[in-house]
């Protein structure tokens, strides 16, 4: 590569933290153009998330012919063996990735990054780690993803208690044993309902301890063969072509119609025959206006609560589980993806606790209290959430140019510019981050579209000679303007989801992620970049 500015105070050109979708990706693109790179992970492999996610029954919830990178090097020879690939199978993709692109050798693994301060006077970033090591970059690279930081309540009693307890974002790699025991799930978001499928058929008494009725979607999980993944494979171009132009990344996108717009039947007809798709399509493939219509979200959910009470056989559940009235709008949560959910409930060994009614006061040496009663138990899991998107970033100590942190900043509200750059922070750049497409957007579709942009805006401001670049104060204030804009003409905002931070006491309630669609995000920002990256600014 041409043109690249020099620093001689800087160890690193760039330093990347996480080791997941995103975060390899622009270690082996940014090394390939000549870059000297460095990528600190806190995990002891390559794999983010994956890494992570080891509790029984995690799985993506993403077809995996499109949850991998596009790179034909790399899936030509790769297959998975099931239509939602489990957890091991994603450190065996990353292996392979691995194996390809030879990314270990440039990481640092089982250390955290503490914390990082700018040096104004050398434009570099000197970044702590939890090792006592300090190394300086021109570029830090923040690949934290959304689901970082774990949050277990502050449950009295919560550390009396004498069982095994974990939350599912900080699983024992070597697993937790359910078989003949008592456990206790608190929570009913996506790790949950996978948790409990699981330790429903082991575990000698389940008990869901739920907040809200998670409004699932069935898998429709299958088996693929060595014959079927090659017969895919001839539509992987096209596939991977694709998600730049649908609206979360996928292979497919919302109807270009909505549910008012057809008869009755046409409507129903058309709900039948997405359902049986399942998966994400019922959520981000239905008709294009079911998250910002309040009637066809209605009509959606009364469709989705008629199917789902058909599997539920007690009918005092129906109203806990699949409720006349929905406790939100249908999709304003993010669904997840079950196979035997409801069925789970059918069975002796498991028991619903509706913490509504009977409200969780304490947890004890033996167990959880909840509406006077208490639950014996000898294993709690924790699938009680994430700071998402923010957390991981805010988490990490790094100092603007005015002595302040980024959770100082960020207090009152997150501003970005495009999602990628916050004012103060010069030459701090994240990836899949607060409002970026991010939880709107199939992960590896972001780590690589949202990727490129990242990679090009470095190159351009070496082949420009611009040894500083920030985001400038008024352009973060438009972009965060627009998101409110947009997320303020759907239903999300009547609901407290992650989405706007209304899980974590004192966290602004503001829309996280960028919510107008992968394609008008990509717009925007190769707009920007047309315009000599307008918004920002350049210091040579």
């Amino acid at each position: 590569m041409a043109n690249k500015v020099q620093n001689d105070a800087a160890d690193f050109d760039v330093i990347i933290v996480g080791a997941g979708f995103a975060g390899i990706y622009q270690l082996y693109h940014l090394r390939n153009r000549g870059y000297n790179v460095r990528l600190i992970e806190a995990g002891s492999d390559v794999g983010g998330v994956w890494h992570w996610n080891c509790y029984p029954g995690a799985r993506v919830d993403t077809i995996g012919a499109i949850y991998q990178y596009s790179d034909p090097i790399l899936w030509k020879d790769w297959d998975y063996s099931e239509k939602f690939p489990a957890w091991n199978e994603l450190r065996e993709y990353f292996n392979y990735v691995d194996s390809k692109w030879d990314v270990r050798k440039d990481c640092k693994f089982n250390t955290r990054v503490t914390g990082a301060t700018f040096d104004d006077e050398h434009n570099v970033w000197r970044v702590q780690t939890s090792t006592g090591e300090m190394s300086t970059c021109r570029f830090f690279i923040l690949c934290t993803g959304f689901a970082a930081k774990p949050v277990i309540p502050d449950f009295p009693g919560r550390d009396s208690f004498k069982g095994e307890a974990h939350h599912t974002g900080l699983w024992p790699q070597g697993g937790v044993d359910f078989k003949g025991k008592r456990v206790g799930v608190i929570g009913t978001g996506a790790s949950a309902v996978q948790v409990i499928q699981e330790a429903s058929k082991e575990a000698a008494q389940l008990t869901v301890f739920q907040r809200t009725a998670n409004l699932t979607i069935p898998m429709r999980q299958q088996k693929i063969s060595k014959a079927e993944n090659a017969r895919l494979k001839e539509k992987y171009p096209e596939m991977f072509a694709t998600r730049a132009r649908t609206f979360a990344g996928f292979e497919f996108d919302f109807l270009p119609h909505g549910a008012m717009e057809v008869s009755e039947e046409e409507r129903q007809a058309t709900f039948r025959k997405v359902w049986k798709t399942g998966a994400f399509n019922w959520w981000l493939g239905n008709f294009n206006d079911v998250l910002v219509n309040e009637d066809a979200n209605n009509a959606q959910y009364s469709f989705w609560r008629e199917e789902t009470r058909k599997r539920i056989k007690n009918p005092a559940l129906h109203e806990k589980l699949a409720p006349t009235n929905p406790p939100h709008p249908y999709g304003v949560k993010r669904p997840c993806l079950e196979q035997w959910y409801y069925e789970c409930f059918n069975q002796e060994n498991v028991t619903l606790v509706d913490l509504k009614e009977a409200p969780l006061e304490r947890i004890t040496e033996t167990g959880i209290v909840a509406g006077g009663e208490e639950y014996p138990l000898d294993v709690i899991v924790y699938a009680t959430g994430f700071d998402a998107v923010s957390g991981g970033l805010v988490a990490i100590d790094i100092k603007g140019t005015d002595g302040r942190s980024l959770r100082e900043h960020w207090a009152n509200g997150i501003k970005t510019h495009l999602g990628v750059a916050s004012p103060k922070f010069p030459n701090l750049l994240f990836l899949y981050g607060p409002q970026s497409p991010s939880g709107f957007c199939n992960g590896p579709t972001c780590a690589e579209l949202q990727g490129d942009w990242l990679l090009k805006f470095i190159e351009d401001m070496d082949q420009n000679g611009i040894k500083r670049v920030e985001a400038k104060p008024d352009a973060a204030d438009a972009w965060a303007e627009d998101t409110k804009k947009i997320i303020d003409m759907t239903l999300f905002p009547r609901a407290n989801s992650w989405y706007l931070g209304a899980n974590i006491p004192g966290k602004p309630r503001e829309i996280l992620v960028y919510p107008g669609g992968l394609p008008t995000y990509l717009d925007t920002v190769n707009n920007v970049a047309a315009k000599g990256y307008s918004g920002f600014a350049l210091t040579k």
